[in-house]
C-alpha cells in the first residue's frame, strides 16, 4: 500500500521509499531526507478533492504537502 491509499485520519508506518524510475531517484532521496524513513509513523491529514491534488501528511512531528506522484513513492503499512 502506498501513501495515496491511506485514508485521512488513519496512521501507518513507512515501509520504504520506492525508486520507481531513474528520473525519480532524486525525489525518493528528498523524501528520505525530510523524514520518510522505514519505521517512521505517518498520517494522512487531508487529501485534495481533485483526483490529482496534493496530500497533506505528517511524518514524525513535521507536516508536508506531497504531490500524488511523491505520495505514491512512499510505501506504508496500516497501524
Amino acid at each position: 500500500m502506498n501513501l495515496t491509499e491511506l485514508s485521512p485520519g488513519l496512521k501507518g508506518r513507512v515501509k520504504g521509499v520506492c525508486h520507481l524510475e531513474n528520473y525519480q531517484a532524486t525525489i525518493c532521496r528528498q523524501l528520505e531526507d525530510i523524514g520518510f524513513l522505514p519505521g517512521e509513523q505517518v498520517e494522512v491529514l487531508r487529501k485534495s478533492i481533485f483526483s490529482r491534488g496534493a496530500i497533506l501528511a505528517r511524518v514524525g512531528s513535521s507536516t508536508f504537502a506531497l504531490s500524488e506522484v511523491e505520495a505514491r513513492m512512499v510505501e506504508v503499512e496500516l497501524l
